[in-house]
């Protein structure tokens, strides 16, 4: 269905099939990457060889915009319309669908029990460029491509939209009647929301302002080296800004950037705060979290936890430890923050290895341990109440739900996307809501040009409970056959 923007939202059927296999629930698409060196787009810098990138990354590409979600309850099932599917001879019923050595599935009565909210709700196509960043705010999503557009959806339709001048959009944050985009040209660009009459978007400014970056100009103080022969003022980003992440009750964005460095901003006013050279090479994540404590995840496979403190008139950030150190680039970082005091708030970081570490306040944010779903790089996290979601180059989200007293299960796997997860963002189903039973609806954003919408149950049973279903459920089907053999 094309909408009047030019916009194709393609809506999924699910249904169930006769006879599901266990593998098809289990497994990975075939078609995985094998590469463990990523990058997100092409860049003339030097570090180029030891980011992330994923803009060549050689994915294939299928005709169909429609997807499939292999998760828990939720099977996708497509019907060809050709008369030559009834008349063919092949299509006819065989006679040996009556042999007693034919059972049905014995996932039909597991999958009965289920939650049929769980799964895949619909695709967001436009083609015009690969998603690289994702946000919502209320009843609108907010979608950044290579196109240099932003797109705005609500109800799965394309609502509005606003363009930059240059620069792939890489990051979205979203701040009141504010919008901050990050850019490849290392750009950070401010958006203002006019309510007046239809919903627009007008452009107000970017970081740091004009005048700021003239003002600091004229001082040679305010100048630092990057390379050999090359100074720039230190207030402003030289490469690609990677991320960007709000702390809301402070007034403070935090922005990381390829060329190394960490920079905070005061919303209020537009000032660059503090410019830290946080790491050794090009970073990749950054994420606000508890205690004033910020975390970084850099391509020299390092996670830093910085820590604002008072230092004379003014505060200053503080490197109070490094979680992780490991030859593998860190590609993305979550926080899970609990709404109860001193309750389970944990740190996750995903890695170009596919592994995803976490680490848990309660113990003093020790190293909790690994989560094993990916055989590729992490290139997204996102957390909501207990559930983590784990997006990777290998097409697929991984679910995870975390137990009392730490543990992690994975519930599902989704996939459906043509290309690698690049982001993803988790908003309250404020619709399918029931006593007990938290429900989120997920965005997932990839290089195959999509956005897909998922609706996930935190009391979805796991993959475990799968297998003890089927294992369960087919030693009847077992006893049976040995019964007709004797």
């Amino acid at each position: 269905m094309t909408n009047d923007r030019g916009g194709t939202v393609v809506m999924e059927r699910t249904g169930t099939l006769g006879r599901p296999k266990l593998g098809s629930l289990l497994h990975s698409d075939p078609a995985m990457l094998s590469s463990n060196k990523f990058d997100d787009d092409n860049c003339n810098t030097d570090n180029n060889q030891r980011r992330n990138s994923n803009d060549n990354l050689d994915y294939s590409r299928r005709p169909s915009v429609s997807s499939a979600a292999t998760s828990p309850g939720n099977y996708e099932s497509s019907v060809g319309s050709s008369p030559y599917n009834v008349m063919s001879p092949w299509n006819q019923s065989s006679p040996m669908n009556k042999s007693p050595w034919l059972t049905p599935s014995p996932f039909a009565n597991f999958f009965e029990g289920l939650p049929r909210i769980n799964g895949l709700i619909g695709s967001l196509v436009r083609e015009e460029g690969h998603i690289y960043s994702l946000a919502v705010s209320g009843d609108l999503l907010y979608t950044g491509s290579d196109s240099k557009n932003i797109r705005v959806w609500k109800n799965m339709k394309e609502f509005s939209g606003f363009k930059s001048n240059s620069g792939l959009v890489k990051t979205i944050i979203i701040c009141g009647d504010r919008i901050f985009t990050g850019h490849q040209d290392g750009k950070i660009r401010i958006w203002k929301i006019l309510q007046k009459g239809p919903v627009s978007f007008k452009r107000i400014g970017s970081l740091p302002t004009f005048k700021d970056f003239v003002k600091s100009s004229w001082n040679p103080k305010n100048y630092v080296e990057v390379r050999r022969n090359r100074n720039v003022v230190f207030i402003k980003h030289f490469d690609a800004v990677s991320c960007m992440s709000l702390n809301e009750e402070l007034g403070l964005l935090y922005s990381g950037s390829w060329d190394k460095t960490l920079k905070v901003w005061r919303i209020a006013n537009s000032k660059c705060l503090e410019s830290i050279p946080a790491h050794d090479d090009a970073v990749n994540a950054v994420v606000s979290g508890f205690d004033s404590l910020v975390f970084t995840g850099s391509a020299d496979g390092t996670v830093k936890m910085w820590k604002r403190e008072l230092q004379g008139k003014g505060t200053k950030h503080f490197l109070v430890q490094v979680l992780l150190k490991q030859e593998n680039a860190v590609t993305s970082l979550a926080v899970n923050q609990s709404s109860v005091s001193g309750g389970a708030d944990v740190v996750y970081c995903g890695s170009s290895d596919g592994l995803v570490n976490f680490w848990e306040r309660e113990k003093h944010l020790s190293h909790g341990g690994v989560l094993r779903g990916h055989k590729v790089a992490v290139l997204c996290l996102a957390t909501a109440g207990n559930l983590l979601f784990s997006g990777s180059a290998d097409k697929n989200i991984c679910v995870w739900r975390r137990e009392a007293g730490g543990a992690h299960v994975c519930l599902s796997v989704l996939t459906g996307h043509n290309g690698p997860v690049k982001c993803l963002t988790v908003e309250e189903d404020r619709d399918n809501q029931e006593d007990g039973d938290q429900r989120w609806i997920v965005y997932s954003g990839s290089l195959d040009k999509s956005v897909k919408v998922w609706r996930m149950s935190e009391q979805a049973p796991d993959l475990k409970q799968m297998r003890a279903s089927f294992s369960n459920s087919n030693s009847p089907n077992l006893n049976r056959k040995n019964s007709h053999q004797g």
